[in-house]
């Protein structure tokens, strides 16, 4: 069975010395925290709850500090508060995080004047320096993936649970930003009507558990499959597999073949699952997915996260949901706006526009609206910092200035002000429905 993206380990001895090590590992995530967030998925099945999930492109094995992973924690939960406050709605959140070490490339080999190198394909394979030394695939990396994930799932479990995600500090996630940003000054008026609901309900003699933690998961694309299954591990309370990398995994646009590994794989763990559809996916091609994952049709266990770009959107979807819907397929939809607004500047960065990030989001809202289907999440790729690599915003962002902070390891990614801006819009669209 063909494994499609999967690296040419120069050294397949090694590789089974890693593999056998990540083995005995303990898990970074436990089962009974999978089937939660699949029960959660099963709300947004149900059109009772909306997804947020985000993070990086690329995560770096730089990237694992404390200030990085509280910047995105930030971002996510500003966003979350956003879309619960403004449009009423219960939000999953998800991140990108502590796991997504790895990219499909769609070319092997990357050529600089004149000089041919293995393609970076994240930091779980190999370097991003262009030196034969660096682009040279390493097993050892899973390794090093795995612990900075544990590294990364500590942090964001202490920030989540040890009190900084407490409703009490929606202003202090705004502090260092409010000043000077049009999205901050927007939170920052949202955050004060918070502060006086919640003075009424502690006046009221309310102050529930809810309001001081929340519940944050962890995902991630299983594109190396000797990581993922490496660390899939038999649940001691139900005798089933389970993928202990993450939360919740998925499968990317370009290895998502019916008769190919990963499919495969994804068929017989149990975890919620996500698949990638580009606009090339017929329903046929969608429903034989759901037969193959789902055959149970457990609500929460599939979602199909759709990647169309914003030409394509409004053409190519509602075939698809109308499709899908009709055959009776419990499946969670997400709207992934980044993937498909990809375009390179005359500098050579590789650059989206907000607009058409806002765009794509639209036409999604538009489809589920029409068909009466439920519009269940978005799936971006953010920085808590302000990076200058898409594009528009209401602080402006010219294609000038992309060299100012163009910091991504792969994807160029919405910096804070412009995940705000993308939030705030959604609540708009979901109020609309």
């Amino acid at each position: 069975m063909t494994a499609a993206q999967q690296p040419d380990w120069p050294d397949r001895s090694e590789l089974e010395k890693v593999v056998a090590e990540l083995g005995g590992l303990p898990p970074l995530v436990f089962a009974g925290e999978c089937d939660q967030l699949k029960d959660q998925l099963a709300a947004v099945a149900r059109g009772e709850a909306f997804v947020l999930q985000g993070g990086d492109c690329a995560e770096t094995f730089a990237g694992a500090t404390a200030d990085n992973v509280r910047n995105k924690l930030k971002t996510l939960l500003q966003m979350a508060i956003v879309l619960t406050y403004a449009a009423k709605v219960p939000v999953v959140k998800i991140g990108r995080v502590a796991g997504q070490f790895a990219k499909p490339r769609s070319k092997g080999t990357e050529v600089r004047d004149g000089v041919e190198l293995p393609a970076y394909r994240g930091d779980m394979v190999n370097g991003f320096e262009f030196t034969p030394e660096s682009r040279r695939p390493d097993p050892w990396r899973l390794l090093r993936a795995y612990h900075s994930s544990a590294v990364t799932l500590n942090l964001a479990r202490a920030f989540t649970k040890g009190g900084y995600a407490d409703l009490r500090q929606v202003h202090a996630w705004n502090q260092d930003f409010v000043a000077e940003s049009p999205a901050g000054r927007r939170y920052e008026q949202l955050a004060r009507e918070i502060d006086q609901a919640l003075a009424f309900m502690r006046a009221c003699g309310a102050d529930p558990e809810e309001f001081h933690t929340v519940e944050f998961y962890s995902s991630h694309e299983a594109l190396i499959l000797d990581y993922d299954r490496a660390l899939t591990r038999v649940d001691s309370r139900t005798g089933l597999p389970y993928d202990v990398s993450a939360h919740m995994v998925w499968i990317g646009e370009r290895t998502r073949q019916l008769d190919g590994a990963h499919v495969e794989f994804f068929s017989r763990i149990r975890n919620p699952i996500g698949v990638k559809l580009g606009p090339t996916t017929s329903p046929e091609e969608a429903l034989a997915l759901v037969d193959k994952l789902n055959p149970d049709n457990e609500a929460g266990r599939l979602t199909f996260i759709t990647r169309m770009g914003a030409s394509k959107i409004r053409q190519h979807l509602p075939t698809l949901v109308e499709k899908v819907t009709a055959s009776g397929a419990k499946v969670a939809w997400i709207c992934d706006p980044m993937h498909g607004n990809t375009w390179e500047a005359p500098s050579g960065h590789k650059t989206r526009r907000l607009d058409d990030v806002l765009d794509e989001v639209a036409g999604f809202f538009e489809v589920h609206r029409a068909l009466g289907t439920h519009p269940g999440g978005i799936h971006i790729e953010f920085t808590g910092d302000d990076v200058t690599e898409c594009v528009g915003g209401g602080q402006e962002i010219v294609e000038g200035d992309l060299a100012l902070r163009y910091e991504t390891a792969c994807d160029p990614r919405l910096n804070r002000g412009q995940s705000l801006d993308l939030a705030f819009r959604v609540a708009e669209l979901y109020r609309s429905v």
